[in-house]
């Protein structure tokens, strides 16, 4: 049906304003720098640590302009009809993921709340980070364009993890009403090995479709 891919990329873009939306609202409330607003209110100790202050502002100034440009390098109208738009932007979330949000969501991943149970998730989401969009980049160097949309969406699937956590909580908190710390605990690893499911998902549905003969499709 002629209808169904324009249905789908309008809900796409819904998603995407509305997703950017949050990491704006969670943003702006650092802006200008304060110690003691929303999360830093429970980081007093991590926050005498000159380092601690540096990864997380980088992390936290970074990360939305990672979200806007990850979902502009999955539009096939700028990939097909701007390409140059598509590198650019795309060397942008590149160096804004390796030098800036990925390190620093590292720092802040060792001194997580929630203990070791949530450290270790922030910490290995942090490296995996890294690491998914260190090989998008090596493949497209390498001119291995298939290898390079499956890591650049294992890497998107992570950048989106701190809007799943955020859903994921507010799901918890309103049916199963554990106690905070419980609920973290569950959403901290929730938040990104449900993306890396979904993304994994979508690598075998592109896959597939692209194995089938034209006339299956």
């Amino acid at each position: 049906m002629i209808w169904r891919p324009f249905i789908g990329r309008f809900f796409i873009i819904i998603a995407a304003v509305y997703f950017t939306w949050l990491m704006v609202l969670i943003t702006v409330q650092y802006v200008p720098i304060d110690y003691s607003a929303a999360f830093l209110a429970l980081k007093s100790h991590e926050t005498q640590f000159l380092y601690y202050r540096i990864a997380f502002f980088t992390h936290v100034y970074s990360s939305i302009f990672v979200l806007m440009t990850g979902f502009v390098q999955f539009s096939k109208a700028v990939r097909l009809r701007y390409p140059r738009i598509h590198r650019r932007l795309g060397k942008v979330y590149i160096v804004l993921v390796l030098l800036l949000a990925a390190p620093s969501g590292l720092i802040m991943g060792i001194h997580g709340n929630g203990g070791i149970y949530s450290q270790i998730s922030f910490c290995i989401q942090a490296v995996l980070w890294f690491c998914f969009t260190l090989w998008a980049y090596t493949s497209i160097r390498k001119g291995n364009i298939a290898r390079h949309y499956d890591f650049m969406v294992l890497s998107f699937a992570l950048t989106l993890s701190a809007v799943s956590l955020r859903l994921f909580k507010w799901g918890i908190v309103h049916t199963l009403a554990l106690p905070p710390m419980d609920t973290y605990r569950i959403v901290v690893w929730l938040g990104w090995t449900f993306n890396i499911l979904v993304a994994l998902a979508i690598i075998y549905i592109h896959k597939r479709k692209k194995a089938l003969p034209y006339t299956e499709r």
